[in-house]
């Protein structure tokens, strides 16, 4: 057999089922492993790739033409599969690195490169018995990291969600927790957006009682938020590090939102005022913007409705 077949192979006797048992997660397994068409099994390494260094493994040791625009078919249909498995861990030198970023990494756990290295001797099937014994316990070990790092969040109505660590999320913490409590005091959540779950948060019934039926897949803010008694609707970026409320993202949102029966507020929240300068020029107006190092204030582009003298 050839060493992609080998690793078919491997990947079979693990339980992983026909729509998983193809070239892709064959070649993703042997570029984690460190294993070419001439290399033994028993010589399997476990370093740390990112999904760029896996393809750039396959295009260079295996010989095989990656398209670039296929990284997230590898992310999402081969190395989310592996994760679930327990086949690998994720970050496991820094759990609490956001899900999207260019740093993440993955690695072999330590009991599937010990089983791999067997693979063709006589140990195998002893191994592979024992791992299988041993897999929900495996599943749930390299779990945990990933759910310790999430971050939790407690909305209005006291109910709690979590969001992945890192990232725009931190910043997304500090909106529901203090820019809510302190300008949307009582304000209804309808929706969080996250990188790792892409919705959090989602009342489809509430958004529907406001004429609005939203596509999942759009081009949705990161926060929605209702305050009844004014009937208002914040529609709330969190733009640490990209997508303040600018006139070509209120425009997006304004045709999006069209259906709506309760008046639209737009908020580009940063997490201090160094980064919300780099973004000051191209905030659209009527617009509002709030810092986290400042929580108590907000900055509204929209000056005559708030003109005159300020009482001590």
């Amino acid at each position: 057999m050839t060493r992609i077949e080998e690793a078919k192979e491997i990947l079979s006797s693990l339980g992983f089922d026909s729509g998983r048992l193809n070239d892709r997660s064959a070649r993703t397994l042997m570029a984690l492993a460190g294993i070419n068409e001439t290399s033994n099994w028993n010589s399997a390494s476990n370093h740390r790739l990112g999904v760029r260094a896996i393809l750039d493994w396959i295009r260079q040791q295996l010989k095989f033409p990656v398209a670039e625009n296929t990284r997230e078919t590898y992310r999402r249909q081969t190395l989310h599969q592996f994760l679930e498995a327990g086949l690998v861990v994720q970050n496991d030198d820094d759990p609490s690195r956001s899900i999207n970023s260019s740093k993440n990494v993955y690695r072999l756990t330590d009991e599937a490169i010990d089983l791999i290295r067997a693979f063709g001797t006589r140990k195998y099937k002893s191994k592979l018995k024992n791992y299988l014994t041993n897999k929900p316990g495996l599943q749930k070990k390299y779990s945990e990291p990933r759910s310790l790092a999430r971050l939790p969040v407690s909305l209005p109505n006291g109910y709690k969600v979590d969001l992945s660590a890192g990232g725009q999320n931190v910043l997304i913490q500090k909106i529901v927790d203090v820019f809510c409590s302190a300008f949307i005091p009582g304000g209804q959540v309808l929706y969080i957006g996250d990188t790792d779950k892409k919705q959090v948060v989602y009342d489809v019934e509430k958004l529907a009682s406001l004429g609005l039926h939203l596509d999942i897949h759009g081009k949705l803010p990161d926060l929605i938020v209702y305050d009844q008694p004014k009937n208002w609707l914040f529609l709330i970026e969190a733009a640490s590090s990209h997508g303040p409320v600018d006139s070509k993202r209120k425009s997006e949102l304004q045709t999006l939102f069209q259906p709506s029966s309760a008046g639209l507020v737009f908020v580009s929240c940063f997490p201090d005022r160094e980064t919300m300068r780099k973004y000051l020029s191209a905030l659209a107006w009527e617009t509002e913007s709030w810092c986290a190092s400042d929580p108590t204030h907000m900055i509204h582009l929209n000056g005559d409705r708030f003109l005159g003298p300020h009482t001590s």
